[in-house]
């Protein structure tokens, strides 16, 4: 499990994540939702060690993130931040072996190439796996991205809004394979999600945080409510119940 005790980041004056104590169960699907600047994606990076920590400890099945040597964390934790960008210009299946970097660094073994078939037939990407990124749609780098991470074959897959850029078919998609990945491999994943309803239907636990803190957290029966969502968004949210699936109704 991931625990984070006392999290604490400060630009300048501001307070962008305040005190944020929680833990992130292992396995299954972690939804982080909120408003913009609630902290999220400080919080997640965080976590990852792309960023400092001003205070506090977040510690990965015991392991200290700030002070455990980086080619061991990074074989248990992975990470794709919301910009993820390349300025070399790179095949598909060249970003995709990036993955196994913390294994092969840089010198492939017939087990890493099983590997990068494997993420690359998972997010549906073989007839794309020649061609450049720069030839790509939006859509198509992001689940390129997501492919490298899922390469890199961690316990824990750390999504920093892996819906973006994605229309409806390739969102669902995504978050199928998520699921998939999380059941039938085991994986622990966590996301930074905008859309509630994909939260709602996908996750496991679900984190609300506003204000550089954690709000509320709990199971999805818990947190899609009326009460917890209009609370959080300031705005009003009606939650009805659709095929056994509790959806967030926010359009006037």
């Amino acid at each position: 499990m991931i625990v984070a005790d006392g999290v604490t980041k400060s630009y300048g004056a501001t307070c962008v994540v305040d005190g944020v104590t929680v833990t992130l169960p292992k396995g299954g699907i972690t939804s982080i939702i909120g408003p913009n600047g609630a902290g999220k994606s400080t919080f997640l990076s965080m976590v990852s060690r792309l960023m400092s920590l001003d205070r506090g400890t977040v510690t990965v099945d015991g392991l200290d993130v700030t002070t455990t040597p980086s080619d061991v964390l990074a074989r248990r934790l992975s990470i794709l931040r919301q910009d993820n960008h390349m300025t070399a210009r790179l095949t598909v299946r060249d970003l995709v072996s990036f993955g196994r970097y913390p294994y092969s660094k840089g010198r492939l073994t017939t087990g890493d190439k099983t590997h990068i078939d494997a993420a690359i037939g998972y997010l549906n990407l073989a007839e794309l796996s020649e061609r450049f990124l720069d030839e790509l749609s939006g859509g198509q780098r992001q689940r390129a991205f997501v492919a490298m991470v899922l390469c890199q074959d961690t316990d824990y897959v750390l999504l920093d809004e892996p819906l973006n850029n994605l229309d409806l078919k390739h969102a669902v998609s995504m978050m199928q394979q998520l699921r998939r990945a999380a059941r039938e491999l085991g994986k622990t994943i966590v996301v930074v999600l905008h859309d509630i309803n994909f939260a709602s239907v996908y996750s496991d636990h679900i984190v609300c945080m506003a204000d550089g803190r954690v709000a509320h957290e709990g199971p999805p029966d818990r947190i899609i409510t009326s009460d917890v969502l209009t609370a959080l968004y300031q705005t009003p949210v009606r939650v009805e119940t659709i095929d056994g699936r509790r959806i967030g109704l926010y359009y006037e």
